[in-house]
């Protein structure tokens, strides 16, 4: 799901689709009216899901998307090789999630976690 907005909306924390991709935006920088020209945007963002650095630059009047982010609650139920089986705290559903190296201390049997969808896509995200 993704909703379209204009680039001077967007703010430094909040997301954005780059190259179809999920992004967090880390940076803004909005430059003046030229003689000729509009004022443009160079937009500095990280992928949500794939955690790589990209940068876009276009109008500020132009219109780009947003992706609709959910951040949900889930418990997990198993944990073995790297893969967590988690279920959903809201539908009840089940389903299996790699588990970062960054959070493999803190995913443990019967604990609560969040993770964050996005497009089709899933991932732990724990804070």
């Amino acid at each position: 799901m993704k909703q379209q907005v204009e680039v001077k909306t967007l703010k430094e924390g909040k997301y954005v689709i780059v190259d179809d991709e999920p992004c967090v935006i880390k940076s803004i920088t909005k430059s003046k009216p030229g003689k000729h020209g509009s004022a443009k945007a160079r937009i500095d963002v990280i992928g949500i899901f794939d955690g790589q650095k990209r940068s876009t630059i276009s109008s500020v009047s132009a219109k780009t998307y947003v992706p609709l982010v959910e951040r949900k609650n889930a418990q997990v139920l198993s944990v073995g090789a790297g893969i967590a089986q988690l279920m959903d705290m809201e539908d009840f559903s089940t389903f299996e999630l790699p588990i970062p190296e960054e959070y493999n201390a803190r995913v443990i049997e019967g604990a609560d976690i969040t993770y964050i969808t996005s497009m089709g896509k899933i991932r732990i995200d724990l804070r």
